[in-house]
């Protein structure tokens, strides 16, 4: 038997879920973008397919275009409510479905460079932590410009790595700003990168939760789970990964595709 097998024979069982939709707001039908020779949706298939501990992935998608487009690469794909609220109540359809697995990972549909050992790193939060109804993952913020946007979600985690609480404000807030804050390690300052491990318990309740004004205010659906007591566990990578939402995000994905191909040509 492969460490592979073992590893899934010793643990819980886990599948991925990317949620597929073909309207994006921002970017319309950008995971059918294909520039690269390939499609977007493709590309962040293949990256989570990289990772060693989940069983199989599977695009949970809106439309049948993206079915097809699945297909054609060879992947697996189902249709679940084109009325479906958020991805997650995408992931929970096709985890209803499936009781054999325990663990379920949220990996979005325009996460092209997403790392398969961050996948395996969520996946092993969970294994070792049974109380923990979710896990994801954090990286340390270095720019002042990124700590003060508030598009980008801060974390702030106890000694353990529980989260105790997820904001687009500065969180911790300094009472006395110094630059030096930035460069502390341990960091002080961390930045939530928007991966999710799911026990599948847990997530098929999700929506039954009503929303806290916490999450109404922030606009983050993580703190519906932590306002309800859920014990969520944070592991830090090192670097984001760079999720596509613009027209810009997607040609600067492109030029860093062209610049690996090319470098792994002159290797």
């Amino acid at each position: 038997m492969d460490r592979t097998n073992q590893e899934q024979d010793a643990n819980p069982r886990s599948r991925i879920v990317i949620p597929a939709r073909l309207e994006s707001t921002r970017l319309p039908r950008k995971l059918l973008l294909r520039e690269t020779g390939q499609s977007l949706l493709q590309h962040t298939y293949e990256a989570a397919s990289q990772a060693r501990l989940p069983e199989n992935v599977c695009v949970a998608a809106d439309h049948l275009e993206i079915v097809a487009e699945v297909k054609r690469f060879g992947g697996q794909a189902l249709i679940t409510d084109p009325a479906a609220a958020s991805g997650t109540d995408r992931v929970a359809e096709i985890a209803q479905t499936r009781p054999d697995a325990d663990i379920w990972v949220n990996v979005q549909g325009d996460e092209p460079e997403i790392s398969g050992a961050a996948i395996d790193q969520a996946i092993r939060l969970l294994q070792q932590h049974p109380s923990a109804s979710i896990s994801t993952l954090a990286t340390p913020i270095r720019s002042r410009r990124q700590l003060e946007d508030p598009a980008c979600v801060k974390v702030v985690m106890n000694n353990e790595g529980r989260a105790l609480y997820f904001s687009r404000s500065i969180i911790p807030h300094p009472r006395q700003w110094s630059d030096d804050l930035l460069q502390r390690r341990p960091p002080i300052f961390y930045q939530h990168v928007g991966l999710y491990a799911y026990r599948r318990e847990f997530l098929l309740g999700l929506s039954d939760l009503p929303p806290s004004p916490l999450e109404q205010v922030e606009r983050l659906e993580q703190l519906r789970a932590l306002a309800a007591g859920c014990e969520i566990r944070v592991g830090v990578v090192d670097e984001p990964t760079c999720g596509i939402d613009t027209a810009a995000d997607y040609r600067a994905f492109v030029s860093r595709h062209r610049n690996r191909y090319h470098a792994s040509r002159r290797a």
